[in-house]
């Protein structure tokens, strides 16, 4: 046997990281005349030295008996026992030429066949039957094929969504209610106030949500309410601030305002104990259009007020937007509003993706969504807000950025907001 029959025989497999590659065989020997090649655009590959590639746009030049090729993500190393290939003639240099690309192709389609990792988010919303809930269900249903695993969070509504927006870990976004973010907004007296609203950003305006007052068919108008037992919702939602404030810019004084969730306050209403309820949330809600009938003797009460005018907009159910209800009906409505906290690092980038995905498909949820998707106008100037500048950066790439408008307690938010309405 010839030497250079030796060391081609001895010659070893091509190893990736210093270990055979899995999946590749040693390369077999191969037969070729011999004969010297003349043919300088195919040279013969002698040495690894003379091994040069560029891979998304940047060189890496081999150095002694290694060829390193750096991929970003990882590294092909390719070692041999020599410097030099064995001279065996044209056939056997060009076909070892082509192993060795097509070697290095293999693995480069399994350095970057690595499962791209989705991204976790959480977003607060309110109850099951609330349109709050039904928007996040749709927003993560978009987000699922883009790799974002959104968590969509039942709460008790805007007020505990503010605060877990602000410290509850992996929740970067929540549904609020506008009156409910300017109020944290606007209030400078108290402390814990101040440090929310310092660290809470506007994502997107979304839609109007309608203030729904139904009550018995005795009350004919908001000052109707005077001296009745009226349900304001839970503490922490949404509704339990709205009503509150109505209250207090109206100065109607109910009998009692009566703390309870908007299930409960509908079972009090049919039954008798109270007189009427509020649900703020965009119409229509389920828990009307499946839990009321003409039968029960209900109406949605207008609001005329016009000490509540002055400061919430006018809006209007039409007729017919629950079987039930005969006649269109006057009312107010605040704006819904997607926050997020005020992130510097990873999240603000993942924040701002969202968005981008949200805002380039608005149209694919108006089609597949809540009905309430044909109302939100996410160029919708709200005063006082600039849009968050992680979200901006994002979706000026889709046109839709907004132009700048400028304590040990469960919720200390909540305890805040008591302590300046009063009990």
């Amino acid at each position: 046997m010839s030497r250079q029959q030796s060391e081609r025989q001895a010659s070893p497999p091509v190893r990736f990281g210093g270990t055979q590659a899995a999946g590749f065989a040693p390369w077999p020997r191969l037969r070729g005349r011999h004969h010297p090649s003349t043919n300088p655009h195919l040279p013969g590959v002698q040495s690894l030295r003379s091994v040069a590639v560029v891979i998304d746009g940047r060189g890496a030049r081999p150095s002694g008996r290694h060829a390193v090729f750096r991929l970003g993500v990882s590294s092909v190393r390719v070692c041999a026992d020599r410097t030099r290939l064995p001279y065996t003639g044209r056939g056997e240099r060009v076909t070892r030429k082509w192993h060795l690309v097509l070697w290095l192709s293999s693995a480069l389609v399994a350095a970057f066949a690595v499962p791209a990792v989705a991204v976790d988010m959480g977003i607060m919303t309110g109850s099951e039957k609330g349109t709050y809930y039904q928007f996040g269900l749709n927003m993560q249903r978009l987000v699922k094929q883009r790799d974002i695993d959104l968590s969509v969070y039942t709460s008790k509504g805007s007020v505990d969504n503010i605060y877990a927006v602000y410290q509850r870990p992996k929740t970067q976004l929540g549904i609020v209610q506008s009156d409910v973010l300017a109020f944290v907004a606007r209030v400078q007296t108290d402390p814990v106030l101040k440090r929310v609203a310092r660290k809470i950003r506007m994502v997107f305006p979304l839609y109007n949500e309608e203030i729904h007052i139904l009550g018995r068919k005795g009350i004919t108008d908001f000052d109707g309410l005077t001296d009745r037992r009226v349900a304001i919702g839970r503490e922490g939602s949404g509704t339990y601030l709205t009503a509150r404030l109505l209250f207090r810019v109206s100065d109607v004084r109910p009998k009692e305002m009566v703390l309870i969730d908007t299930d409960e306050a509908l079972a009090e209403l049919e039954a008798g104990p109270i007189h009427a309820m509020f649900y703020v949330v965009g119409y229509p809600v389920k828990l009307f259009t499946n839990n009321v009938t003409e039968a029960d003797g209900l109406t949605l009460i207008p609001i005329f007020n016009k000490s509540i005018t002055e400061f919430y907009p006018v809006a209007q159910m039409p007729a017919k937007t629950y079987a039930w209800q005969a006649n269109p009906v006057d009312t107010v409505a605040v704006k819904s509003v997607l926050v997020s906290y005020d992130f510097r690092r990873l999240d603000c980038d993942s924040v701002g993706r969202f968005a981008q995905i949200v805002s380039a498909n608005l149209d694919w949820l108006k089609k597949n969504g809540h009905p309430k998707w044909q109302a939100v106008d996410f160029d919708f100037s709200l005063k006082g807000w600039e849009q968050y500048d992680c979200v901006r950066r994002y979706v000026q790439r889709t046109g839709r950025a907004l132009a700048a408008t400028r304590r040990p307690s469960e919720n200390p938010v909540m305890d805040a907001i008591k302590e300046i309405l009063g009990n």
